[in-house]
């Protein structure tokens, strides 16, 4: 890839209206990890000036699918002192609205099947080591299905314009595209699946590295007429970027919206505020071990894929997002399963929890086909 670009394939999707963004290209690039660090946060500064001036989304809102048992020596790549081998995360979609052009658009950020998940073959062979009982009610808990959520907003499935994840461990995308064969029917009819193109074909032929994360049959037969690949970064609409941030996975990607706190970031770099600013953390280790090795970030580190590029792919989130209103020394990483604090994992509480965003109005599905039908829009309202 030499620059952000939609991917053209037959029988895939398009989507015209997004716009690539450049900023991050020549950073990314750069040969050597030392030197690539360094353009990327470079780059990022420059990028964070202008998005802090511009404009900003309509609405957020975190919807909770489901929390979830994850190794400790995972969450925060073994620098907790505690011996508690599971930390509790919740697990959230992120729903964005914005303005694309004059028109409102509605975003889906990780709308998790969690049940298919549980096909992961890691979670498989955790659900037979730990039990039933413990697997599904003491290390998770489902919340009402996203459905019924986005239906108490006003949000119906058919309003629903874009689908995105920031990574496609345990995801099965057939409940959510549906299937040639018609055994899936499509969860968001009208809806684009933005789909980074490194990862999609990655999942064709997991390395081993790679396939305890995956479910492996989990984009099998799916309907490709609504996917949309992408390489690099683009730009989604007023105030709202997807911007590629690889090494957790080799397609990673990162949310960011600008709100009346300024600017968030959503992915899983990190498990908690703690990742992206571990000398401020609390948690017994952490700021030793960031400290000792000279480290601005702790990586959450299931996958040992490309560690390096993942550290700098944080430190470019990090330099995006503005602060913490409440807690100065943190920045507005939203971790899309975020650690909660739990008895099960003593010692293993965040510094600082984000919980649920909430900005904004959420405009209903009614009122969105009405300003589309009457040729007008939706004012971002503070």
């Amino acid at each position: 890839m030499t620059g952000s670009e939609i991917v053209t394939r037959e029988g895939f999707g398009r989507a015209d209206e997004l716009v690539p963004l450049a900023d991050l290209d020549q950073a990314w690039q750069v040969s050597g990890h030392g030197p690539k660090l360094r353009a990327v946060r470079k780059a990022a500064e420059g990028l964070r000036e202008r998005v802090v001036r511009g404009p900003r989304v309509v609405s957020v809102r975190s919807l909770p699918i489901t929390t979830l048992g994850y190794p400790t020596k995972y969450a925060f790549w073994s620098a907790p002192l505690s011996p508690a081998p599971y930390v509790i995360m919740t697990h959230r979609c992120l729903l964005v609205q914005f303005l694309q052009r004059g028109e409102l658009k509605t975003l889906l950020f990780n709308p998790t099947d969690d049940v298919a998940a549980r096909k992961t073959p890691f979670f498989e062979r955790t659900i037979r080591q730990v039990g039933d009982y413990i697997a599904f009610n003491l290390l998770s808990k489902r919340f009402d299905p996203l459905e019924r959520q986005l239906s108490a907003l006003g949000v119906t499935r058919e309003s629903v314009d874009y689908v995105a994840f920031d990574h496609f461990h345990t995801q099965d995308l057939r409940s959510l595209l549906g299937t040639t064969d018609a055994a899936h029917p499509t969860r968001f009819p009208n809806a684009k699946l933005l789909a980074p193109r490194p990862e999609w074909d990655d999942w064709d032929d997991l390395h081993p590295m790679q396939r305890a994360w995956f479910v492996a049959d989990g984009k099998t037969g799916v309907r490709t007429d609504r996917v949309v690949l992408t390489d690099g970064d683009l730009q989604l609409g007023d105030g709202v970027m997807l911007l590629r941030t690889p090494g957790h996975t080799s397609g990673n990607q990162t949310l960011f919206f600008n709100t009346p706190d300024g600017v968030w970031g959503c992915s899983e770099n990190g498990t908690a505020a703690d990742n992206w600013t571990p000398h401020e953390s609390r948690i017994a280790g952490l700021a030793r071990t960031a400290r000792l090795q000279d480290l601005d970030v702790i990586l959450n580190a299931n996958t040992p894929e490309l560690g390096a590029t993942q550290y700098t792919s944080m430190i470019l989130e990090k330099t995006l997002v503005d602060r913490v209103n409440r807690a100065p020394g943190f920045v507005q990483m939203f971790p899309s399963s975020e650690i909660t604090p739990s008895p099960l994992a003593p010692g293993l509480s965040p510094t600082i929890v984000h919980g649920g965003l909430v900005y904004g109005e959420v405009t209903h599905a009614e009122a969105k086909r009405a300003a589309k039908t009457n040729g007008g829009g939706v004012v971002a309202r503070a």
